[in-house]
């Protein structure tokens, strides 16, 4: 019960982002989605870090890939813990829960859920039967995705995409954090 709420907060939470993405120049004044909740903040317009390199210090130790949902952004981390590299990414509707994982498979090409073509699909979690997992459109697009789709892709450019599937092989640790 607790999953469904959450995932229900989550949709919500993206359509009022992607309604006030949408407002007309016009307005002057858009209102702000609650961040009171953590499934709320999942989707949250992402918030500027003083130095992207930083690798947030609650994901653990060791080679992994770190996901932080609230600011939308990818870290490869090595053995000694240095951000090889980072990115934003586009996440859709069903996102996974903060914790660790390990990437359980790994596909070259095939057609994501919501019809797009993609490419290098790196697979490390499941959310209310919905494969979550990183993914790159083959061309090269990080549109927001429908949020009626049930789909648990975690988008991102071309050449991250490429890192990550270098990187994350079967069996390598993924670590979300809110």
């Amino acid at each position: 019960m607790a999953a469904l709420t959450a995932a229900a907060v989550a949709v919500v939470s993206f359509l009022a982002y992607q309604a006030s993405a949408n407002a007309p120049a016009t307005l002057t004044h858009k209102p702000k989605a609650s961040s009171s909740t953590p499934a709320a903040a999942e989707h949250a317009k992402p918030k500027p870090r003083k130095d992207p390199l930083t690798v947030p210090s609650a994901s653990g130790t060791g080679a992994r890939v770190v996901y932080a949902l609230s600011d939308r952004r990818v870290w490869l981390v090595d053995a000694q813990g240095k951000a090889a590299r980072t990115f934003e990414v586009m996440p859709s509707a069903v996102s996974a829960t903060p914790g660790t994982y390990s990437v359980t498979s790994r596909s070259g090409v095939v057609t994501g859920s919501d019809g797009v073509p993609i490419e290098h699909v790196v697979r490390f979690a499941t959310t209310d039967d919905v494969p979550i997992g990183f993914s790159a459109a083959q061309d090269g697009s990080m549109e927001s995705p429908d949020p009626t789709l049930k789909a648990g892709g975690v988008r991102m450019s071309r050449a991250d995409g490429n890192a990550v599937w270098t990187f994350a092989t079967v069996g390598a640790k993924v670590v979300v954090v809110p």
